[in-house]
């Protein structure tokens, strides 16, 4: 049995001691082989199980870093760039990718990137079970390739992503709640052995990761939310207002509703203004004859 050295606190707040951390905290745990059960079919949770590295320090690590991103009020964004940031820090890998699910077409979509990637975010696409990440959706299981990744049978590629030109690949999936909600993929340019103590580490890393996608979508769902139900109840408001405006043009001038309403159309046209500044108008037109009148009522009552 090799002996180890205990690693005391350590400020997680910087980025070059977190790094030392973790490569510090690497060498503790207990290395035991995977054997083939990774990439094919096998969950992270039994893979970090079978690795002997279900907890550590590293752990509390990775904890401390995506919790403090998850209460930063990033947008989803802004949010898996840092959380990529923190994979290719622990990591040392040469590329990362983020993949998550659009619910509308079922597919998993390209959402972050280490390397640059402007025109591929939000258009690289993959049905579930296309592809290395696509498999790994749908299975909900790691995959782990040391070299030669782009000859596997499931590998999809994609011309535009120097990723996909690279030797190694470990693919594992971002969990919330049990389901997956995404897909991280670490690439190697040249051949690389991963290490149960990488899997694992990067299976927990996937949970919190899930854990902090899921609340951050969760926050953005709800804004939308309110926005959109601020937007039915000013199309309300403005609804009523023409309403209101279209009743004066008939009574004042003797219209139907359509032809009250084509008016307004045409003055809003003429004016350059929306509907909604023309029935104002019309609106204060009419308020201020209004009180015209009361003026000159009263002003006729005094006289007798």
């Amino acid at each position: 049995m090799r002996s180890v050295t205990y690693v005391g606190p350590i400020d997680y707040g910087s980025h070059k001691n977190f790094q030392l951390a973790f490569q510090r905290w690497l060498r503790l745990i207990s290395v035991q082989r995977l054997e083939s059960r990774v990439g094919t079919g096998e969950s992270c949770e039994t893979s970090m199980r079978k690795s002997g590295s279900g907890g550590g320090e590293w752990q509390v690590a990775i904890l401390h870093r995506t919790s403090r991103i998850v209460s930063s009020g990033l947008a989803i964004g802004d949010m898996l760039q840092e959380l990529v940031a923190i994979t290719v820090e622990v990591t040392a890998c040469d590329a990362c990718l983020v993949y998550l699910p659009d619910h509308e077409t079922g597919d998993i979509v390209l959402r972050a990137s280490q390397l640059p990637h402007d025109a591929e975010i939000g258009s690289v696409r993959l049905n579930l079970g296309e592809g290395i990440a696509g498999w790994v959706a749908q299975h909900k299981s790691a995959v782990a390739l040391s070299s030669h990744a782009f000859a596997d049978s499931r590998f999809k590629l994609f011309t535009s992503l120097i990723e996909d030109t690279y030797e190694a690949l470990v693919s594992v999936p971002l969990v919330r709640g049990g389901e997956v909600i995404g897909v991280l993929n670490v690439h190697h340019r040249e051949a690389h052995e991963h290490t149960p103590d990488e899997i694992s580490m990067l299976c927990f890393l996937g949970e919190q990761m899930g854990g902090a996608i899921a609340y951050s979508m969760l926050v953005e769902h709800n804004a939308k939310l309110r926005k959109e139900a601020s937007l039915v109840r000013q199309q309300l408001e403005e609804r009523k207002i023409v309403e209101r405006a279209k009743g004066v043009l008939q009574q004042r001038f003797g219209l139907s509703e359509e032809e009250a309403y084509q008016r307004l159309r045409e003055e809003s046209r003429r004016l350059r203004r929306s509907i909604r500044d023309v029935s104002d108008a019309v609106l204060l037109v009419e308020g201020l004859g209004q009180e015209r009148t009361r003026s000159k009522k009263d002003d006729s009552g005094e006289k007798r």
